[in-house]
């Protein structure tokens, strides 16, 4: 025959409640040392009495470096969970200008390739057409440096190969 499950709410005796209160503390402060021992981690537990008395429980480690871990990573997950809820704003904004120069760009490279030239005005049009006229220049000037290197290139072979 089993027991039945204890409804959790506050004992309202006294007498009973620090009975209950002691019993559950050694068994609290019994797992703690078996889940540090069996599975080999840091435990620190600490409870206060309704009366103010404190009865606490650590591992081979302090209860002073335990709790200072403790801080250490809290405080980092608290930073970690403001500045992604501050990002998340800052994420969406960003993600909202991103896109619209990515369209912007796209726009701009279906000019350059010239496509959707009616929607371009007569001063876009011409915007346009320097741009065209300035990359053209630049690509022959590129294209006749390494023609000129590869010239120079292929004059070595010849000397190597005559003398």
């Amino acid at each position: 025959m089993g027991r039945g499950r204890v409804q959790l709410r506050r004992i309202e005796n006294h007498v009973n409640r620090q009975v209950t209160f002691s019993k559950r503390r050694s068994g609290l402060l019994k797992k703690a040392h078996e889940i540090s021992v069996l599975c080999d981690a840091e435990v620190a537990v600490i409870v206060f009495s309704t009366r103010g008395r404190l009865y606490e429980y650590s591992t081979d480690a302090s209860m002073e470096k335990i709790l200072e871990r403790y801080e250490r990573y809290s405080y980092a997950e608290r930073a970690i969970t403001m500045t992604d809820l501050e990002s998340q704003g800052n994420w969406s904004h960003e993600y909202g200008k991103l896109k619209a120069r990515f369209e912007n760009l796209q726009k701009s490279q279906r000019h350059l390739m010239g496509e959707n030239l009616d929607t371009l005005d007569f001063k876009e049009l011409g915007q346009l057409e320097q741009q065209l006229e300035s990359s053209l220049k630049h690509v022959r000037s590129r294209k006749n440096q390494l023609m000129q290197e590869s010239i120079a290139r292929l004059q070595d072979k010849e000397r190597e190969l005559r003398n």
